[in-house]
Order: C-alpha cells, then structure tokens, then sequence
C-alpha cells in the first residue's frame, strides 16, 4: 500500500507552491519595471495579498503581481510593532563577532557591559551630533572605527591619522568631536589602520557615517539620538 500524505500536508505543499510562484512572478516583474533595483528577497506577509521585497537594502510591498509597490512602515496595529522595522534589523544584520575591534578606539563607561560599534568620519557634522549624543551613555563600551569619506570631507583621512597616532586615541577623539580640540601631528612612523577599516566599510556597503552596528549585529546608517540608541542596544537580546 502506497504512501498518503494527509490533507492537511497536501494543502500546505500547495500553499508553498503557490507563494513560490507567486515571488517568482514579483521577482521577473518588478526586475523588468525596475531594472536598476537589486531585488535580493521576496517574502509573503501574514498579511493577505501583500508580499515584502527587500531591494537596495530597504523593504517595499506589493501584490501577488508585482503591479504596485508601497514603500514606507508596516506596523501591526493590535501590537503597535513596527514590522519594516524589526524585519530590517534582521535583514541587514552582520556578524558582530567578525568586527577587528583591535582596529577601533575603545571607549569604557560604566561597568561597559553593552556593546556598541560606530564608523564615524572626524570631520562628519552628523558624526559630531552624534558624539554629543553618546556622550550620556553609561554602562557601554563603544568601539569607534575611523572612517573618513575623503570625497565628502576633504582632510578626514589626516586628520583620523592624527586621532589614532595620538599618545591617547580615546582621549584625542573626544577632545576633537566634544570640545574642538585638534589632535597632534601624527609621526611618521606611525602605523594607521584606516585602509583595513576602509576594505571592512566598504565590504559591508557602509556609505555613510556615522554608521552604528549593536551587539546583535543590527545596521543603522545615519545619526541618531541617545534616547534611540539606548532602545536599540536594550532590543539585543
């Protein structure tokens, strides 16, 4: 006597097949529309008729078709989650143990339990608010890789040279990013990591600084404010 899969079992295959079609029509439709977007994702949402696309790292939505996109938050209204949200925290995720944080300036406050990384560009309006921001953190150690984008901030690489060289790191970049406080000549000799930080920036497509990875390996690229950063580091589970 032959096997027979349960109904329930059939169904579920069906349901399967049927959503695998379905990305698959959203995926040769959308790259036909839009042929500059990279889609690297498509998933069905709890959510009937609606499927998110993960494209040029940001999410969208759309139909079973392909025939429409919403871009912007989805948020569950009975548990006031936002879902865009927490699924981007997911899908841009890196490997936080994969960090050289040998090649940051670390700084200790509190006890430091809670772990935080930023790229930050010494000459970088956004990086110096946010500096400001962070200043109030307690109970952190913030890893600070220097990443200067030469082309945006013309002078950025010398001056994060300086910054590393200086007898004290931790010290030269807060006397520069809270008080205006130049760092000394670097010597010559001196021996500066930022062409290594720059291949880890680059492999991980960080375009923009200040650029914050949390413990989980949670991706935000753009300044934020302390009260957001300290939500964000709680969420780590």
């Amino acid at each position: 006597m032959g096997f027979k899969l349960p109904f329930a079992g059939l169904a579920l295959l069906a349901s399967a097949f049927v959503a695998q079609a379905d990305e698959s029509v959203i995926r040769r439709n959308l790259s036909a529309r839009l042929p500059s977007a990279r889609i690297d994702q498509v998933t069905k949402t709890p959510y009937a008729g609606l499927y998110e696309v993960y494209f040029d790292n940001q999410i969208a939505y759309t139909d079973k078709d392909g025939s429409f996109m919403i871009v912007g938050y989805l948020v569950d209204v009975a548990s006031g989650q936002n879902l865009t949200h927490a699924r981007l925290r997911k899908l841009t995720a890196i490997p936080f143990s994969t960090l050289p944080l040998g090649l940051a300036i670390r700084t200790v406050r509190g006890n430091g339990k809670r772990q935080l990384v930023v790229f930050s560009d010494p000459l970088c309006p956004y990086c110096r608010k946010l500096e400001q921001e962070l200043a109030s953190l307690t109970d952190v150690t913030i890893h600070t890789f220097l990443y200067p984008i030469e082309h945006l901030n013309r002078g950025a690489t010398a001056l994060a040279r300086q910054i590393w060289c200086a007898a004290k790191p931790a010290k030269a970049w807060e006397d520069l990013m809270l008080k205006n406080i130049a760092p000394p000549q670097a010597p010559a000799a001196c021996q500066d990591p930022l062409a290594r930080i720059a291949e880890i920036g680059a492999r991980h497509s960080f375009t923009a600084t200040p650029t914050l990875v949390f413990a989980d390996g949670a991706v935000v690229q753009r300044q934020l404010p302390v009260a957001q950063v300290e939500r964000l580091m709680n969420e780590v589970k």
